[in-house]
């Protein structure tokens, strides 16, 4: 398995090339999570591993309560199915809590402030009401707990740990919140150990081949509970030895050939951010143009070949999306030009406008 096998058959496994799910809530939950600060990049993430979807199929199945945005891991949003959310909750927010506490701490958000402030937005969203975060955060000032300086952002990260909140529904560009059980009532929990390896298995099957530090970065579980979790579901796996590390994958799974189609991804992509380590699919020497100064923020990607080959970005006008292509220097937009158009073209179907093409 060479460093190109590995990114060609996450292609494969994470339904990029193949995507065979009808529902959008089968892709997230075949993944596991799908990270989403990034609210209109993460729909994309969903629908580009979607057959025929289009941006409203996607927030149609937001509205529907099939997919749900919250914070479930290291204390980043992402998508999760609706009949995981609990016990994925369950078993990575404790972790996320306890090192928050300094944060808090700094904020002087401590637990009285976050009990009251509980009961507040409880009172406040019952009966199946949606506020937007201006909305909450002036019901909490009225309330005498302030939310200036990130408390209120911490405030309601805190709740949603807590399952007493998550996203509902947009008004306009805005994201509204919602009470978790109103929302989710079905969300069941599961026992710890079973947990453990339901994501397990989810994420070596949807993102492998990945080794077990992989793992332990995308869950954000200790090292302990991370192999905990794969020992239970390792028989269910294949796997290989690159270098020095195990690389676990579903078994029956194989490399596929070095087809070069291309494929647009938004940034924070599962392909790219699901892993610890990304040297298998971007070289290192043009991580900074994907994450530029590494502050946190990750450029939109173009993937050839199982490999990032660039970054792109798009602007938005009445019937039509403009893509502009910017290729690393060891790469060529021009020689590219069939398969980025054959990109361009199902990303503009997505969105329902007719794609023109750039190149930087």
């Amino acid at each position: 398995m060479s460093q190109f096998d590995i990114g060609l058959q996450r292609l494969v496994n994470q339904h990029v090339t193949q995507p065979r799910f009808a529902h959008p809530h089968e892709v997230v939950q075949w993944l596991g999570a799908m990270q989403a600060q990034d609210y209109l990049g993460a729909l994309w993430a969903i629908g580009l591993r979607t057959p025929d979807a289009t941006e409203q199929s996607i927030t149609q199945a937001l509205a529907e309560k099939t997919i749900v945005r919250t914070w479930p891991m290291r204390g980043t949003l992402h998508f999760v199915a609706a009949s995981d959310v609990r016990w994925m909750l369950e078993l990575l927010t404790p972790r996320v809590v306890q090192r928050s506490k300094g944060r808090l701490a700094q904020l002087q958000l401590d637990a009285k402030t976050i009990s009251a402030s509980a009961t507040v937005i409880t009172n406040t969203l019952a009966g199946g009401k949606q506020l937007t975060r201006s909305e909450l955060y002036a019901v909490l000032e009225q309330a005498q707990i302030a939310t200036n300086g990130q408390r209120g952002i911490h405030i309601l990260g805190q709740l949603a740990h807590q399952q007493l909140i998550c996203f509902g529904t947009h008004v306009g560009k805005q994201p509204t919140f919602a009470l978790f059980d109103e929302w989710v009532p079905d969300a069941k929990s599961l026992p710890r150990d079973q947990a453990l390896a339901t994501l397990a298995l989810r994420y070596f099957t949807g993102h492998g081949p990945a080794t077990v530090y992989d793992f332990m970065w995308w869950s954000g579980l200790t090292a302990t509970d991370a192999r905990e979790g794969l020992a239970t579901v390792i028989t269910q796996l294949g796997s290989e030895r690159r270098g020095t590390h195990e690389y676990y994958f579903a078994q029956g799974t194989s490399v596929v050939p070095s087809v070069f189609d291309a494929f647009l991804l938004p940034p924070f992509d599962e392909f790219l951010l699901g892993y610890r380590d990304r040297s298998a699919v971007l070289d290192t020497q043009h991580t900074s143009l994907v994450n530029p100064s590494s502050n946190g923020i990750f450029n939109p990607i173009t993937i050839i070949g199982g490999q990032v080959v660039g970054t792109w970005k798009r602007v938005l006008k009445r019937d039509t999306v403009v893509i502009s292509f910017s290729a690393f220097p060891t790469s060529s937009n021009e020689a590219h030009i069939p398969i980025l158009t054959a990109a361009a073209e199902r990303y503009g179907h997505f969105l329902g406008k007719t794609p023109q093409i750039t190149f930087l």
